[in-house]
């Protein structure tokens, strides 16, 4: 068959609150790129930390706009060649990916969690991300975060124990840490101790991604789980991590996709690692999209769709905490109809 058309364009994702993490703030718009094939939807958050934007993005849609011929539902066969037309630009090929994805299970007239015979019941609580900011106005997002069970806390400044210290004031839920690379291991050790006194259940990313000693040695001096997000990309990068940490923090727009997602997966199994489904910024299509594979991990980090005001598709949604996957084909995210 004829090479289909790849239908793409920038989206500009207005955000509640100005989100900071250690090394970055986003004050009022995060742009991604939608993308239709079709029939089938999908979306691109590219990171800078990555080396993607929507500049590149839309640049590599147009390159391996050549390969999508052949068998279009043959998802494995048609990522595969892709690889080949381009390297890296995962950001790019996870909106492929997640287009094609859709448009399967479309056809076929099934959610694709039904299609790959998962359980939407058993979906772990998702965490809600509190950006970082005085204590003050993080303890005021927590208080306005009533109905989440989970808070995963950005930290990465000198005044981080504070912090978790002025949250447990206003609140006594799970917390989840997350340093952005910002710690180096003698500091990720000190503050994970104290941390761990104030009931964090875990910390992710403390020290540099390609750190793994530093990581070894912080898993090592530490009581509650490590797990990697900056230091894992794809499914390769699990076995040099094994010893390093308990867990990965997979995210489709580093993997590239739906299908490097479910290979990650099953070798951090066998690995015996911890799994955490994670997000950039982007909308309910990207975060229902992730959401397919959530009844297979351990924890849940799907929430950004939640700090933007714009959304424009409609999704999942929230029930005490937890994720509710439509029952819609496909992703089963649709089109927001404009007021």
């Amino acid at each position: 068959m004829d090479a289909m058309r790849i239908h793409h364009r920038v989206v500009d994702l207005k955000l509640v609150h100005p989100f900071k993490i250690s090394r970055r703030a986003v004050d009022e718009y995060r742009q991604v790129v939608s993308v239709e094939i079709g029939g089938g939807l999908g979306e691109a958050p590219p990171a800078r930390f990555y080396g993607e934007t929507v500049e590149t993005v839309g640049v590599a849609l147009e390159i391996l706009e050549s390969g999508l011929d052949g068998d279009l539902d043959a998802i494995q066969s048609v990522m595969v060649e892709l690889e080949s037309v381009l390297g890296g630009n995962y950001a790019a090929k996870s909106a492929i990916d997640m287009a094609l994805h859709d448009r399967l299970g479309k056809a076929l007239g099934v959610p694709l969690y039904r299609m790959w015979g998962l359980d939407p019941n058993v979906v772990p609580p998702t965490s809600y991300t509190i950006g970082l900011d005085e204590p003050e106005v993080m303890q005021q997002k927590v208080r306005q975060a009533g109905d989440y069970a989970i808070l995963k806390v950005k930290l990465g400044t000198h005044q981080d124990v504070q912090i978790i210290r002025a949250l447990r004031e206003v609140t006594d839920k799970p917390i989840y840490v997350d340093a952005n690379t910002a710690w180096s291991p003698k500091e990720a050790v000190r503050k994970i101790r104290e941390l761990t006194s104030l009931d964090v259940e875990l910390v992710e990313q403390p020290t540099a991604a390609h750190d793994l000693e530093g990581l070894k040695f912080i898993r090592e001096h530490a009581d509650i789980p490590i797990i990697a997000d900056e230091s894992v990309k794809r499914a390769t990068d699990i076995p040099a991590l094994v010893d390093c940490v308990d867990g990965i923090n997979i995210k489709l727009v580093k993997c590239g996709g739906l299908l490097e997602a479910m290979r990650m997966i099953s070798v951090a199994r066998a690995h015996k690692l911890q799994i955490m489904m994670g997000c950039m910024i982007e909308s309910s299509l990207g975060i229902t999209a992730a959401a397919q594979l959530t009844p297979l991990v351990d924890y849940v980090d799907l929430d950004s769709h939640l700090l933007i005001s714009n959304d424009p598709y409609i999704g999942v949604t929230l029930n005490n905490g937890k994720l509710v996957l439509p029952n819609r084909p496909g992703i089963g995210a649709i089109q927001r109809v404009a007021d």
